[in-house]
């Protein structure tokens, strides 16, 4: 009976593992990215996890952040992107507001090419998902935010259920050499509850249906926590978008394991034409994970480019 039970257990414990592997196959892959065409847009987006600031050493301490801030600034390089949305660029310290923000102080440091929108007084601006932009070849026209919540425009609101605030940032840019304008909405969605997910999600496509229907070039990036032909992801096609058709993981659990697809995404209006295969830099920079997301990358044409 023993020996029954352990050869069961022994075959069991097999096939999960088979299943395991094949499925970290299935969502692998490292398709190289080409080099960034001055006449396209290259939009990107990356989760670079939050800061403990009063944890010094362990899992997103302040002394992991520094083991991880040199691969994060080489990934930041090689994306080499015209437009950029982050979530949780947080150096968390209790409660909202907080001013400071070791990653985007790092990034903009390291990086003079480039200038953060979508960011402002913490007592008035939610910077924790900034959207950073290539500043010779874009100039910002406006910005702004709502929060996934029953009062959206009341700032640091907690969801709907009650749990920690999430929010939506946006940026509205102008190519300064075309004059194209277009505008960039960058989410990040509980990844905890389904029923937040959905109201923001419905939130997110009640917010951008106005500026879709003036015509505006859009685009929706981030985490969404929910996989293409989903109803999340459904809910915003029916709006006019069009998600770019990523292929795998994009999160690893900072390991390096691609159990499911992807959950973040780049969806855009028509007057963006994706240009070739949307690419998921699934990589370490010096031997290291520089968080538990991979970044992604797509490059767009817009109007008479």
């Amino acid at each position: 009976m023993i020996s029954t039970i352990l050869k069961t257990f022994a075959f069991i414990l097999i096939g999960v593992v088979a299943l395991v592997g094949c499925q970290t196959v299935c969502n692998s892959g490292n398709a190289p990215l080409p080099p960034n065409d001055t006449q396209t847009l290259r939009v990107a987006t990356y989760i670079v996890h939050y800061i403990i600031l009063g944890r010094e050493t362990g899992a997103w301490s302040v002394g992991d952040w520094e083991r991880r801030k040199g691969p994060l600034d080489m990934a930041f390089k090689e994306i080499d992107a015209d437009v950029i949305g982050f979530q949780e660029m947080e150096s968390f310290a209790r409660g909202s507001g907080n001013d400071t923000n070791l990653t985007l102080d790092w990034l903009l440091t390291n990086n003079p090419s480039y200038a953060a929108a979508a960011v402002g007084d913490p007592a008035a601006f939610p910077s924790t998902q900034p959207i950073l932009y290539r500043s010779d070849k874009l100039a910002v026209l406006d910005q702004g935010w709502f929060f996934f919540s029953e009062t959206p425009d009341v700032i640091y609101s907690r969801t709907f259920n009650g749990s920690f605030p999430a929010f939506a940032s946006w940026a509205q840019f102008a190519d300064q050499a075309s004059g194209e304008v277009f505008r960039v909405v960058n989410i990040h969605t509980d990844y905890a509850s389904l029923s937040n997910r959905q109201k923001s999600i419905a939130l997110v496509a009640e917010r951008i249906a106005p500026w879709i229907a003036q015509g505006e070039t859009l685009f929706v990036i981030g985490d969404l926590n929910a996989r293409l032909g989903g109803r999340l992801v459904n809910t915003l096609e029916d709006t006019g978008l069009s998600f770019a058709p990523v292929s795998g993981a994009t999160y690893h659990f900072n390991r390096g394991i691609n159990l499911f697809g992807a959950v973040g995404h780049i969806a855009s209006t028509d007057h963006a034409q994706l240009v070739g295969d949307p690419i998921v830099l699934r990589k370490k920079y010096a031997g290291e994970w520089p968080t538990d997301h991979y970044p992604l990358v797509a490059d767009f044409q817009l109007g008479n480019r």
